[in-house]
């Protein structure tokens, strides 16, 4: 329910962002992206642009600072977050929740022993989770996956409400920067 009505509520900013991907860099407007979800499933994975069209041929799956394959337009999508506002479809496609681990690319397996792994999966990834609440995009990949580990083993309303209103603190001082 929270996502559909985040949905309706912010139509009108995701329209203007799809409008201005589009008179930026053309066409598709929309990234997807195969992505591992609960249980290890794969699914595919919405946002908007934010990087040229052959990103993915020019580059790894992570971005750096200042990576020339992002956009003028995306530049301001990924500081604001607005970038990953399709991934509310996700959520309603059951796929996702707002709330748990980032979901990874395939190729980020060999990353994790056989343990972490199951216990990362063992919940639905989300929009935002304790990571990003916490360090935003800054983690280190051991901060990441410490977090993405103790959300798996402590979830739940509470610690999900937690996050959600670390995070819009996290989007607002990244924003006013």
């Amino acid at each position: 329910m929270l996502a559909l009505c985040a949905l309706l509520l912010l139509s009108p900013l995701m329209l203007a962002a799809a409008l201005a991907v589009w008179i930026d860099s053309g066409r598709p407007i929309l990234f997807a992206q195969q992505r591992v979800g609960r249980g290890t499933q794969p699914f595919r994975l919405y946002k908007f642009r934010s990087m040229v069209v052959d990103a993915a041929q020019r580059g790894s799956h992570s971005t750096a600072q200042n990576d020339p394959r992002i956009t003028r337009v995306g530049r301001v999508l990924r500081r604001s977050s607005v970038d990953e506002l399709p991934q509310l479809l996700n959520v309603l496609s059951g796929d996702m929740s707002l709330v748990g681990p980032r979901p990874d690319v395939p190729a980020q397996r060999c990353n994790y022993t056989d343990e972490q792994w199951a216990l990362r999966h063992s919940v639905r990834p989300g929009i935002t989770g304790l990571a990003q609440a916490l360090y935003r995009s800054r983690a280190t990949p051991e901060q990441r996956l410490q977090a993405d580990l103790d959300y798996a083993q402590h979830h739940g309303l509470l610690i999900d409400l937690r996050i959600i209103a670390l995070t819009v603190v996290q989007v607002f001082r990244r924003s006013s920067n």
